[in-house]
């Protein structure tokens, strides 16, 4: 069985469009919300701010816990488990480099992305602006005993909705 694959995201709203990062991944380019790994000694919600600012440039202030999703892929059957953050933007930097394989940086409505379903990188894109829509949100006090979350999978894992 293949390890699970621990990530963060960041849903960030701004008149009704929501940051998209347009990037490379397995040769396809993709859309989805800026995110990515959790660095050793690092929480959550410092690495969704650090990846959401060398994904797009856009500095974040965290306004809550969105959810934790976990998402089979099809064909290879390697689970990703996500815990995406509300956020708020704080300021954008459009001269800052980006990571390698970042290709543009989106403001998209809720219609564009559906218009982009088929290249969105997973289901859980669409899930969690579904979710951030309806109001759904965790309390922060949900990861707080699993810390640090790379050696707390498990416990991370039960809290998951699966997409």
């Amino acid at each position: 069985m293949l390890p699970t694959d621990l990530t963060v995201s960041a849903v960030v709203a701004r008149n009704e469009k929501y940051l998209i990062v347009e990037e490379r991944s397995s040769g396809v380019v993709v859309i989805t919300q800026p995110g990515g790994h959790i660095e050793a000694g690092e929480s959550p919600e410092d690495a969704v701010v650090r990846e959401t600012m060398e994904e797009s440039g856009c500095l974040i202030s965290v306004s809550g816990l969105l959810g934790v999703y976990l998402w089979i892929h099809p064909q290879t059957r390697q689970q990703f488990l996500r815990i995406a953050y509300t956020a708020d933007l704080v300021t954008e930097n459009h001269k800052l480099k980006l990571d390698n394989g970042i290709h543009a940086v989106h403001w998209y409505t809720v219609a564009d992305i559906r218009h982009r379903k088929r290249e969105c990188r997973s289901p859980v894109v669409l899930k969690c602006i579904d979710d951030y829509l309806a109001g759904k949100r965790q309390p922060a006090s949900l990861l707080a005993g699993m810390m640090p979350v790379q050696k707390n999978v498990g416990a991370v894992l039960a809290h998951a909705c699966l997409v």
